[in-house]
């Protein structure tokens, strides 16, 4: 049987820290899950990146951006003509704090 990377106290630990619950089933669950990640990291770690330059982004550089365009011109009166009430072009809602 392979050697545990997480201990149950060590899951104990940090479910105090994210103020979780968990059942002792839930406990034994999350540490296999938990070493088996670890496990493929391992696996990952075997790898001989020598030879591989650093890449800092993975996918497309940015975000695509548009254009920032007006596309509704500012109508307060249509805005406010369906208000149940409004005063002096602006919308009148109930006092909530006294």
């Amino acid at each position: 049987m392979a050697q545990t990377k997480i201990t149950l106290e060590q899951v104990r630990h940090v479910a105090r820290l994210a103020r979780l619950e968990l059942s002792p089933d839930d406990e034994e669950r999350l540490r296999a899950d938990m070493d088996e990640m670890l496990a493929y990291v391992d696996k990952l770690n075997e790898l001989d990146t020598r030879d591989v330059e650093p890449t800092t982004q993975v996918g497309e550089a940015g975000t695509p951006m548009r254009d920032d365009v007006v596309t509704n011109q500012p109508a307060a009166d249509a805005m406010l003509a369906n208000a149940p009430s409004r005063d002096r072009g602006y919308f009148k809602v109930p006092k909530i704090i006294e």
